[in-house]
């Protein structure tokens, strides 16, 4: 990827931004370059530090453009008053890892390969056609929206979501993004060549523009305001099997009014993940979600006739636990007190089982959550 050229970024005042979402930027190279000049004259954003130890780091002279503190410790940005979010594009493994480690109330983190891809995909933006431009605003109204959201169940959701983003949305922007440097190459030597890439992109943002839609309709499933998980499920359920072309058995037993509300989101939340799981990866044409809620157990299990996979190999690699989304199903149950069983041999399916104790937690004390 060509270095960032600088834009011209008209230099605002620096009064706080009424509702804005507080951004500290970890890394001054190409891609905090590129996040500041995008963020600068965002009214939903308002960049609150950026730590860099090179002062020599092009992003340096922008941020002192733009008013923005500089810091060389990183660790005096997680201490700031005024941030909601932390984005790392350093590079430095050393400052993930401390990063992955770190939890506060209302602070959300990204980096790595998701903030990679994050600059990557704006760096495309400002060199690309407005047609990219559109595709990419819309992505970041995502982002903010999973950003800004409130309450303790949705705070804890947002790294869940940001990943479902990536491996869905991201991962086709960034294709497009693969083909346009394509097409800068050949435009000169090969002008046919280049007009088929061309065509080929523009398919592929109309793909990814459906996969925003999708992605927002999953961010606000029915009857939440209510918090009716049964009828939320149904509605879910037969959407799904239009659009994945699979049969969806559902069965209940039991009365939800005796979850928490933030139980049956988690719970939405581990459904929604797995189907789409087996949507993506599973090559199956039935499946079957089966939920059992009594007074001492709450227990989901969900099953398909796919081609399953080799769950000994898949759980000695961390990173294909995001690959087939294990990690987000066993987080997601922790994160209610159960825990998430994976069973899938090769050419026989797999089975996901979710159990969450409700004695003494739900029961003794339904009403006061």
């Amino acid at each position: 990827m060509a270095p960032t050229k600088h834009r011209s970024t008209k230099v605002r005042s620096k009064s706080p931004k009424v509702g804005a979402t507080n951004v500290a930027i970890i890394g001054a190279g190409r891609g905090g370059t590129a996040l500041m000049e995008i963020f600068a004259n965002d009214p939903l954003v308002q960049i609150v530090g950026i730590a860099e130890v090179n002062t020599q780091a092009p992003g340096v002279t922008l941020a002192k453009q733009l008013q923005i503190p500089v810091t060389r410790n990183y660790r005096k940005l997680l201490a700031m008053e005024r941030v909601d979010l932390i984005i790392d594009v350093s590079g430095d493994a050393e400052v993930w890892q401390f990063l992955q480690d770190f939890h506060r109330m209302g602070v959300t983190i990204i980096g790595g390969a998701s903030a990679k891809f994050m600059w990557e995909l704006i760096g495309a933006r400002i060199r690309a056609t407005a047609e990219i431009e559109n595709t990419l605003n819309k992505y970041q109204s995502l982002y903010r929206l999973y950003v800004k959201e409130t309450g303790a169940a949705v705070t804890e959701e947002r790294t869940r979501i940001a990943c479902e983003i990536h491996d869905g949305l991201v991962q086709s922007l960034a294709g497009v993004n693969f083909k346009l440097d394509l097409c800068q190459e050949l435009v000169r030597k090969n002008p046919k060549a280049s007009l088929a890439t061309i065509k080929e992109s523009k398919a592929q943002l109309k793909l990814a523009i459906q996969e925003a839609r999708q992605v927002i309709f999953n961010l606000r499933p029915l009857h939440y305001d209510k918090m009716e998980l049964i009828p939320a499920l149904t509605n879910y359920l037969k959407s799904y099997e239009t659009q994945a072309r699979i049969k969806a058995q559902f069965t209940v037993t039991g009365d939800e009014q005796i979850l928490f509300p933030r139980t049956k989101i988690f719970l939405f939340r581990i459904i929604q993940e797995a189907l789409s799981n087996v949507q993506k990866h599973a090559k199956a044409d039935r499946v079957s979600i089966k939920l059992e809620i009594n007074l001492e157990m709450l227990r989901v299990t969900i099953s398909d006739n796919g081609i399953g996979f080799d769950m000994d190999a898949v759980l000695r690699d961390p990173d294909k636990w995001d690959h087939f989304g294990i990690r987000g199903i066993i987080e997601r149950a922790k994160l209610v007190g159960g825990e998430g069983h994976i069973d899938s041999k090769q050419g026989r399916g797999t089975t996901i089982t979710v159990e969450v104790p409700l004695m003494n937690k739900e029961t003794s004390e339904h009403g006061q959550n």
